[in-house]
């Protein structure tokens, strides 16, 4: 899949010490993709994704992630629904789902995207997203971690693309926010969310946008990209930077995901 990225617009200015307009980043090819296809009620492919299973991640979050079709399965469609609901579980007043493909499926660079219509209410935190492959060993953030896409649901028309590693995590991150114009909602149609990330730089796009681009050279701490990391897709409800459902949040809520397609670069 050759990448006709002159083509591209920038919408906002980068950062300082980033790239000031886009630059091919080399010809890819197909590694893998899951397009979701699959009778309803079905999990995903385990070929794919395994569960996390469990509550509070690290950012308070009030859902317990589990494993149940009622939580993650396939719409008879072609997209995997990832369902936020309130109800007690395992001591906590919500269940959603945390799908990731450590172990499965992990790549050192390439274009990493996923084709997704977002929820959108206050209190609700969908996420696209990697970690790098050693997290069990070295923890996080020395890991490493790409946020290709994540939505805060009390801002129905803007999502971001975020950098953490050691000395620029947390709030500390390197991240660049990203609004649809004309007042549009990501709630309202699909959009395809991704990264192109090579030796030198990580591009981040929203559909043919490219929006985000940080090189190698920037960050105020060591490089940890250059390594295989694995995909997130998860479903959060709450948590410090979300904040917590009111009483205008309904549920369930719902991530649709229409395809997730990893692509490498060609030798």
């Amino acid at each position: 899949m050759p990448r006709a990225a002159l083509g591209l617009t920038i919408l906002l200015a980068g950062l300082a010490g980033c790239l000031s307009g886009p630059e091919p980043l080399g010809d890819l090819e197909l590694a893998w993709a899951d397009e979701f296809d699959g009778a309803a009620g079905t999990l995903p492919s385990a070929q794919n994704w395994a569960f996390d299973l469990g509550t509070d991640w690290g950012n308070a979050q009030l859902e317990y992630d589990t494993d149940r079709p009622e939580n993650a399965a396939l719409d008879g469609q072609g997209n995997l629904l990832i369902t936020a609901r309130q109800e007690n579980y395992q001591g906590q007043p919500y269940t959603s789902a945390r799908l990731t493909t450590r172990a499965l499926r992990e790549q050192r660079y390439g274009r990493f995207e996923a084709r997704i219509k977002l929820p959108v209410s206050r209190g609700i935190w969908p996420a696209f997203w990697m970690l790098g492959a050693d997290f069990p060993t070295v923890g996080w953030p020395a890991s490493g971690e790409i946020d290709i896409m994540e939505h805060f649901g009390r801002e129905p028309g803007s999502i971001q693309g975020a950098l953490h590693g050691p000395n620029y995590s947390a709030g500390n991150s390197l991240y660049r926010r990203y609004d649809l114009p004309n007042g549009a909602r990501f709630d309202s149609a699909f959009h395809v969310f991704a990264v192109e990330w090579s030796p030198d730089r990580i591009n981040w796009f929203v559909d043919d946008s490219l929006y985000q681009s940080i090189k190698r050279s920037y960050p105020p701490g060591r490089w940890v990209f250059d390594k295989p990391f694995f995909l997130i897709l998860n479903l959060a409800v709450g948590g410090g930077p979300a904040g917590a459902p009111d009483g205008s949040t309904t549920f369930p809520q719902v991530m649709t995901v229409d395809y997730v397609r990893v692509y490498r670069y060609k030798p």
